[in-house]
């Protein structure tokens, strides 16, 4: 057969390989591809992010010169509003000097005006017109009478190069001038071809004209302003015949459009930034250069041309704006682009790795998906066999531990029964281990299902208390229970799981406390968190198995406890037990949506704790604080396992608080349902055990210093029907049956007897109170003497003293005894 199996496996290699031969090596092929694919995308990626880059860097440089073309725009087109303004306004001044001429020379007989008083006049108002560097006045005179205007001037009328005027139709001669250009009098500014041009278009529009730019005196840049002077007040549309009749003269001034520029700009900002020039476009073919400079710029920048209004219609000026430097590029047209070029490229080293990261993810989900259905089989196999192990070792233990039971009920020397015992103990303690692995793995393989039947919540808490007292009162640890009354008394649930998890967690706690107490609390839900809400601080001890984490502690530790010794939970302290009292007997509503009921149930201990390194594994299966804690204490560590799975398959949850050498605290919710005792029927099992009705109608007066230990006695007196009250001593015990002292009992009824606990008890009280006791009975303070019964520490009842002298001994536990007490 092995041999046949080595053969088979031999073939099937050797057809799978040449397959893949046949196949031409398909999977290297297709890794190949992709890795073709994956370099090819990387290329074009990176391609397109360097497209990206430039597109943006682009679209930035546009924006940038776009935005320096439009603040060149408007800075051009302010400084050409402004130099038409000053130049309109030293157009206004010529006028002005036009008009005194024509007031004071033509319409004064004899003229009020001579050549000294206009140029003082012209010299005292050169501040109102800075940008002229002097002004003159020229007559019409016609050729008739240029002989008599010689005779009265006294010189005779020259040309511009200072020789006599030929003989004309008419003249120009300049009869004032201000002192800065005297040296143009009795000059013919007609002889000159552009001022004679300039005077026939000034004196035929009735406009200043301007002549070509030339050089100046000072060798600026400038132009000659012609305006006419008339006799007579022309309308605006007057005929060019009437004006040429009614011309009188030319008054004319030097322009210095250099200055005029020069100062323009020094009064603005930005002039550091811009190049001006101004030209005379007259003849577009030739322009001419009337301020700025005719060397191109080394690099190109934008420009931009605003057209000037000088007032001349017959003559056209423009100003040519540009840069002085060209635009810089700004840093954000730089650094944005790359900005966006490296995110591109981070994209696409995580989509790369992203791309790679699935599949090999792909991969590995498809080698998980193999192993975990291998460790599925073999999970299922292993509970298989550890249920058919179990069910196969519990048949036959079932027998044995059956003959031991016979054998010990036969008669046997105490050494045969000694080790009979000790046989059916190790068989015992064997059955229980192999119920829990049987249970461990019904949960790992999902089989173990939950019962729902009626039972009583506080039978069972019952029964589990009863297991554990003998061992309690060995130790001498005090062990309690309590149920709220808001807890239903009929429940519907699995009771043999809520029962596993209870014994469990009490069990614990009995086999690791040596001293203190046990108790068992059950409350609703809600009221159980309206109770214990606290200020939140950090603790060392950790919560749920961690360390250093945030759980809810008390604003003050308090051992006022069960039995006064420090509990690891600081909430259960008698501050929340009495807030969960109030809430019981102020019948706080509980009305729920559901039938469902939420039960928190704590167990509480003063042992030995749990390390704090050893808390994050409490509930792991088989783990356990450490070696010593099996060798010392015995059991498998397996119990807690099982019952953190019950709890959460009951649908609740289960932590913990623990303080090394102070003791732990277990609290696990349970969601059940309600369960009415009318709709119970005979034939179902409640595990209702009845309590004796013997003691119903009976009253006791309780003395106990520990408000939570009495809170306990009281709820068990009132299972049994008895009514009771609460002292905190012995003197107050007294003083409530006698009635002085302000002390008096709340009910009516006189107590039967009197409990004391036993730390509240002396050896030396017992003459002392039997004497008090028969001095009130005979002073008809108390007609019946209550009998005395001391509640020892090991959780006895013992009578002590009566009237009979009767003397009794019963056991208390959490379900009270069923022989009455003999009154």
């Amino acid at each position: 057969m092995g041999l046949g199996g080595g053969v088979g496996e031999a073939a099937a290699v050797s057809a799978a390989e040449e397959a893949g031969k046949e196949d031409g090596e398909g999977p290297g092929r297709g890794w190949r591809g992709k890795v073709r694919l994956s370099r090819v995308v990387a290329v074009v990626w990176v391609l397109g992010a360097a497209a990206f880059w430039a597109a943006q860097h682009c679209g930035f440089r546009r924006a940038a010169i776009s935005k320096a073309e439009e603040g060149l725009v408007s800075m051009c087109e302010e400084r050409a509003r402004m130099l038409q303004d000053q130049f309109a306004v030293s157009v206004n001044h010529v006028h002005a000097l036009a008009i005194l001429v024509a007031t004071f020379h033509y319409e004064k007989h004899p003229p009020a005006l001579d050549q000294v008083t206009f140029a003082e006049y012209t010299a005292r108002t050169s501040f109102e017109r800075p940008l002229l560097s002097g002004v003159a006045y020229a007559q019409r005179v016609v050729h008739a009478y240029r002989e008599s205007f010689e005779r009265q001037q006294g010189w005779i009328i020259k040309t511009m190069r200072h020789e006599p005027s030929p003989v004309q139709d008419e003249y120009a001669p300049v009869i004032y001038s201000q002192e800065t250009v005297s040296y143009i009098e009795g000059l013919d500014m007609m002889s000159g071809e552009e001022d004679r041009e300039n005077i026939l278009r000034s004196r035929a529009s009735g406009k200043a004209v301007l002549t070509r730019p030339f050089r100046l005196m000072s060798d600026h840049l400038g132009v000659v302003l012609t305006f006419p002077v008339y006799l007579d007040d022309l309308t605006a549309d007057a005929k060019e015949e009437d004006r040429v009749a009614a011309t009188a003269g030319y008054l004319g001034g030097a322009f210095d459009v250099e200055s005029l520029v020069e100062n323009l700009l020094r009064q603005l900002a930005g002039n550091q930034e811009l190049v001006v020039n101004v030209y005379d476009v007259t003849n577009n073919s030739n322009p001419l250069l009337m301020y700025g400079s005719e060397v191109p710029l080394g690099n190109p920048s934008p420009s931009h041309i605003c057209m000037l209004d000088f007032g001349d219609p017959f003559r056209k000026h423009h100003m040519i704006c540009r840069y002085r430097n060209k635009p810089h590029v700004p840093w954000s047209a730089i650094t944005t682009p790359s900005g966006g070029f490296v995110i591109c490229m981070l994209v696409g080293y995580i989509i790369y790795a992203a791309w790679s990261r699935y599949d090999n993810v792909k991969e590995d989900c498809r080698k998980m998906e193999e192993l975990k259905k291998r460790a599925e089989a073999a999970d299922v196999a292993k509970s298989q066999f550890l249920a058919t192990v179990s069910h196969e070792i519990r048949t036959p233990m079932n027998g044995v531990l059956g003959m031991l039971d016979m054998l010990l009920d036969t008669d046997l020397k105490p050494t045969q029964r000694d080790y009979a015992q000790t046989a059916q103990f190790c068989g015992k303690a064997l059955i229980s281990l192999i119920n829990e692995v049987l249970d461990r793995a019904k949960i790992e393989a999902g089989k173990l299902d939950l019962e729902s039947v009626p039972f009583d919540l506080r039978s069972i808490l019952d029964d589990i208390i009863s297991l554990f007292s003998s061992k309690s009162r060995e130790k001498g640890i005090e062990l309690a229970v309590y149920v709220s009354e808001r807890v239903p008394e009929i429940l519907l649930g699995d009771p043999g799981r809520f029962r596993q998890i209870i014994t469990n967690l009490v069990g614990n706690s009995i086999k690791f406390t040596e001293r203190g107490h046990i108790f068992v609390q059950v409350h609703l839900a809600d009221h159980s968190n309206l109770a214990t809400e606290a200020k939140v601080e950090p603790v060392a001890n950790g919560m749920n198995g961690h360390k250093n984490e945030t759980t809810a502690v008390a604003t003050s530790v308090s051992r006022n406890t069960l039995s006064g010794f420090e509990a690891a939970d600081s909430r259960n302290n008698w501050e929340n037990f009495k807030l969960l009292l109030s809430y019981e007997k102020n019948e706080m509503p509980y009305e729920s949506v559901s039938d469902k009921v939420t039960l928190v149930v704590s167990v509480e201990d003063t042992g030995i704790g749990i390390p704090l390194d050893a808390q994050g594994k409490v509930f792991t299966p088989f783990m356990q604080a450490d070696s010593s804690t099996s060798r010392t204490y015995g059991g498998t560590g397996i119990g807690l396992s099982i019952s953190k799975c019950l709890v959460e398959i009951m649908g609740g949850q289960i932590n913990f608080v623990s303080r090394p050498h102070v003791g732990s605290t277990f609290t696990f919710t349970a969601v059940l349902q309600r369960c009415d005792k009318s709709a119970v029927s005979d034939n179902e099992p409640v595990m209702l055990h009845p309590l004796p009705s013997s003691f119903k109608g009976l009253s006791a007066l309780l003395v106990d210093r520990r408000p939570v230990r009495a809170t306990v006695t009281k709820y068990h007196l009132q299972r049994l029907g008895i009514t009771s009250e609460v002292v905190a001593t012995i003197e107050l015990a007294l003083g409530a049956l006698s009635g002085r002292n302000g002390h008096s009992l709340a009910s009516t009824k006189l107590p039967c007897m009197l409990l004391i606990e036993s730390d509240s008890w002396s050896s030396k009280m017992d003459v002392s109170l039997r004497s008090r006791l028969l001095e009130m009975k005979q002073n008809g303070q108390t007609p019946v003497l209550p009998k005395i019964i001391l509640l020892s520490g090991c959780w006895h009842i013992k009578e002590i003293w009566s009237k009979g002298g009767v003397r009794e001994e019963w056991k208390r536990c959490s379900r009270p005894p069923t022989n009455p007490i003999q009154v």
